[in-house]
């Protein structure tokens, strides 16, 4: 469970402020750093999009360069710096550098994110005009701050602590569209007094992705820009609980995020069972989440289950269709490859709910594979018709 936000992670301080790159003159620049600009452990999973958004290419490049050591992360919301060549390196780089004389450490020991529109300029200037106050407001409560200023098009901000044993993990997040698997637009960053290795750190985040964002759909399209990075500042000590609470802080924010994605009125789970290989459930669940027809039956309360069957035939899993049966919730209305006979009024009642979850068993094997969605609404295609 996530507790109330009223606690910070010791050794580290956040801060976000309105620079002027969002016409509206929201906030829409964030950072988060160690307290004293020191690098500490740090380490990040990248978009597997071939067209990575220059952010992406330069903190990959400055985790390498330090051997996965960073003193802060600077994030900017509105413009997602992607497809905009040299000039956008130069720009990720400059942010970079600009925090950096703030904090007293090297350009390569900060880490750079950037979230909005694609293929447009950065406008520069205005990011440079926030970095004074930026950094003069940081401070140990800033969390909300940051996770305000890193928000576009989410429906509110993503922000939570858990208690460990004896350490914390906090988790800043945006993400309410271009959410798919590898990564599931999203960035996240989070923060933790206990102590790991940059090795260490870098396995628990990989993990920790995996069964969290990387099961996690709204519409299939994979970021330029999702970048998801972990920082251990180290004074709670080595605590074996770490990739734990790390795994449940994540899963809490793609939760958070299916939650406030765009347009979207439902929550889904499909679970697929009965695979005959892990990657097998993984391809199954992902094909019926992706399902646009599936998210449109969602949307309108429909149990029309020949559309799951339709999809999981077409996944590329081993599949049989005398084999498969399907249930929303606990109401089975496939069996065995046809209808079977179910109670019609439990069923209204699991498709009229916030939160539905579909089961499919495809009768092959004992692999299992979850992935979160949602459904398709008007309001998504309200939103995503035009760039702004």
């Amino acid at each position: 469970m996530s507790e109330p936000v009223t606690e910070h992670v010791p050794g580290f301080v956040a801060s976000g402020v309105a620079c002027g790159i969002k016409e509206s003159g929201a906030p829409d620049l964030a950072l988060v750093a160690t307290t004293d600009g020191r690098p500490v452990p740090a380490a990040a999973v990248f978009t597997s999009n071939l067209a990575p958004a220059a952010p992406v290419q330069v903190t990959r490049a400055h985790l390498e360069a330090t051997g996965g050591y960073a003193s802060a992360v600077v994030i900017n919301s509105g413009n997602a710096n992607a497809a905009t060549g040299v000039t956008g390196r130069e720009h990720a780089e400059r942010t970079c550098a600009l925090v950096a004389e703030g904090l007293g450490c090297q350009p390569e020991e900060v880490l750079v994110c950037s979230t909005g529109l694609i293929g447009i300029p950065l406008p520069f200037a205005a990011l440079e005009s926030g970095m004074a106050p930026l950094l003069a407001s940081r401070h140990a409560s800033g969390y909300p701050h940051a996770a305000l200023a890193m928000m576009t098009t989410d429906a509110s901000p993503k922000d939570i602590l858990h208690l460990g044993e004896g350490f914390l993990v906090s988790g800043l997040a945006k993400g309410a569209a271009m959410l798919a698997p590898d990564m599931a637009t999203m960035l996240a960053v989070l923060t933790t007094d206990a102590q790991a290795s940059p090795a260490e750190l870098h396995a628990a985040l990989r993990a920790a992705v995996a069964e969290s964002f990387n099961a996690l759909t709204v519409d299939g399209a994979t970021s330029t820009n999702d970048t998801v990075i972990a920082l251990a500042a180290g004074g709670a000590g080595a605590r074996p609980g770490l990739p734990g609470v790390m795994a449940d802080v994540c899963a809490e924010l793609a939760t958070l995020m299916a939650e406030g994605a765009e347009g979207a009125t439902k929550r889904a789970r499909i679970r697929v069972t009965g695979a005959a290989s892990p990657a097998d459930a993984r391809t199954a669940a992902r094909k019926v989440a992706e399902s646009q027809l599936v998210q449109c039956s969602l949307f309108g309360a429909d149990p029309y289950w020949g559309r799951i069957v339709s999809e999981l035939g077409s996944s590329g899993s081993a599949f049989d269709p005398d084999r498969v049966s399907v249930a929303y919730g606990p109401v089975e209305v496939c069996h065995l490859g046809i209808a079977c006979a179910h109670d019609e009024v439990a069923l209204r009642a699991v498709m009229a709910a916030h939160e539905v979850d579909i089961t499919a068993d495809l009768g092959l094997g004992d692999s299992t594979a979850v992935v979160t969605f949602t459904d398709l609404s008007p309001e998504y295609i309200a939103e995503n018709m035009r760039t702004s």
